[in-house]
């Protein structure tokens, strides 16, 4: 995948860049390419950032266009859709987030951004865990942002109110398989 200079690109778990220049240098006598990304920044940030990325490794990497405008809409109701209940583990449920936001997929981000709401709802979060919330947020509300060309406090509306549909649905869901499973001991008993 070849980007040209002044292109928006996702970066994988850090989120929506442009790229400033392609440069061509010498490294240990083998000639390498890069794309200068200028980074937009998040909550943590102050500053803008720059990342060199090797253009040879940028499909490995997951540099990626953003979203299409048409799949804005898909992407907030994936945010308001139940989701499958994380392992109960923190260890287990902490490699497989890690795991799905290195894809760099803007919906796999999402589902990590749903279930940690979630989870933060009925319980405190560990450090990590509230880590990886806030950046899952960002990186999503960022793109939906730029893409849908909204400002962020709008964006942040609609996916507050995408998530709490999702909790809503959620929290049915568990209470409905939690009375189904005592229904079923009581039958059992019997």
């Amino acid at each position: 995948m070849n980007f040209k200079v002044g292109e928006k690109v996702v970066y994988p778990n850090h989120g929506i860049g442009v790229i400033e220049k392609i440069s061509n240098t010498e490294i240990a006598g083998t000639a390498n390419s890069f794309y200068h990304l200028r980074m937009k920044p998040n909550e943590s940030q102050r500053n803008e950032s720059t990342v060199m990325v090797p253009i040879k490794n940028a499909g490995e990497i997951g540099l990626r266009h953003p979203i299409k405008t048409a799949q804005c809409d898909m992407l907030l109701n994936v945010l308001s859709e139940d989701f499958v209940s994380p392992p109960i583990d923190w260890k287990d449920r902490y490699k497989e987030f890690v795991d799905k936001m290195k894809t760099g997929d803007i919906f796999q981000v999402a589902e990590v951004l749903k279930n940690l709401t979630f989870l933060s709802l009925s319980k405190p979060l560990s450090f990590r865990e509230k880590r990886l919330l806030e950046k899952a947020r960002h990186l999503v509300i960022s793109e939906l942002a730029i893409v849908c060309r909204k400002a962020n406090c709008t964006v942040e509306a609609q996916v507050d109110t995408a998530l709490q549909m999702c909790c809503s649905k959620h929290s049915t869901t568990v209470s409905a398989s939690k009375t189904g499973l005592k229904s079923a001991r009581f039958a059992v008993v019997h």
